[in-house]
């Protein structure tokens, strides 16, 4: 059966198939083939594949894929999932439904090793949660994402795959030979790919344990000439790279206005600030801007590039990105 497919580089492959799933453009009943050193992805909405792939859409034949046995399938209702990696989290409050729900997820024929469930909210200035593991025994496990592979433990880092499709927004924006400081770095999903870009990339992070992980992260990618991690509060590094950054990724919402006087330390002539806040639906891009041109004062000229939305966070509050120049005056 002919159907559309975008037709790219096998090597690019992986990192496309992520961005067509993102866009909801993927074809999930016809298999994805190999013909040579091209990939053929199959697309259910070719309106709905990001423009830069537009051109790359083919007609071919494709053959219908075999369904795998979903937990849904199994349990006779769509359970809330989230994978990261080979683990499988859900967030249930009742005992007894997570553990239907673990059981369904190892009898179906989704990769997973080990099945968790939320034990507590983030806590702490290290932004952890305790878990409970109802299948499997780790909590350690290889996030694919966009062509990158990141390490980590949910039980020791803050990470979120659900933020996956706004890290790349970002990423995508950073140049070969700038400097990009990355002032609350993690295990590295914005430090290594902006790397690979060719940035120069300063990551710095509170949690030992995901630094450690980021160095690891940046080895794994072949980027670790290019990333220097730091251990420590984001404050303790602005003298050592005051007035050096092209780029600054401040994805700490809650606490990241905490951090703008340093920011605008670390910032060179010309710098772009990612600056992550959670705001009321009424104004949520507002307070940040106010507070980002109070910190540039008179030394640079605070130009707001992008307003963007990243997702709902609670009822009538949003996780919120801006994206503002700071030009020295």
């Amino acid at each position: 059966m002919s159907v559309p497919c975008v037709a790219v580089e096998r090597e690019r492959g992986e990192a496309v198939r992520e961005r067509l799933a993102d866009a909801d453009a993927l074809d999930g009943d016809h298999e994805i083939s190999v013909d040579g050193d091209t990939i053929y992805i199959p697309v259910v909405d070719p309106e709905a594949v990001p423009g830069d792939l537009a051109a790359t859409i083919v007609e071919r034949d494709a053959d219908e894929r075999d369904r795998p046995r979903t937990p849904a399938a199994i349990l006779g209702y769509e359970p809330s999932l989230e994978r990261l990696g080979d683990i499988v989290i859900v967030d249930e409050d009742d005992d007894e439904r997570a553990r239907e729900i673990a059981d369904a997820v190892m009898a179906s024929d989704v990769p997973c090793e080990t099945v968790l469930n939320r034990a507590s909210p983030i806590e702490g200035e290290l932004r952890v949660r305790r878990w409970d593991v109802l299948a499997g025994t780790g909590t350690e496990t290889v996030h694919r994402e966009y062509g990158h592979e990141f390490l980590l433990d949910v039980a020791e880092v803050y990470f979120s795959p659900r933020l996956a499709t706004e890290r790349h927004r970002v990423i995508e924006q950073a140049d070969a030979g700038e400097t990009a400081i990355d002032m609350f770095a993690g295990v590295g999903p914005y430090a290594v790919p902006m790397a690979t870009r060719g940035a120069d990339v300063v990551a710095c992070d509170l949690n030992d344990r995901a630094i450690e992980y980021l160095r690891e992260n940046a080895e794994r990618n072949g980027v670790a000439d290019r990333v220097t991690a730091i251990a420590g509060d984001a404050r303790e590094i602005a003298d050592e790279h005051a007035d050096t950054a092209d780029r600054l990724v401040m994805n700490l919402p809650h606490s990241a206005g905490e951090f703008l006087d340093t920011a605008v330390r670390l910032a060179g002539d010309d710098c772009v600030v990612h600056y992550y806040d959670i705001q009321h639906e009424d104004d949520p891009f507002g307070p940040g801007t106010r507070a980002i041109r109070e910190a540039a004062g008179d030394a640079y000229d605070a130009t707001v590039e992008t307003e963007r939305v990243v997702r709902s966070y609670a009822p009538h509050e949003y996780n919120v990105c801006l994206d503002v120049r700071l030009t020295r005056a």
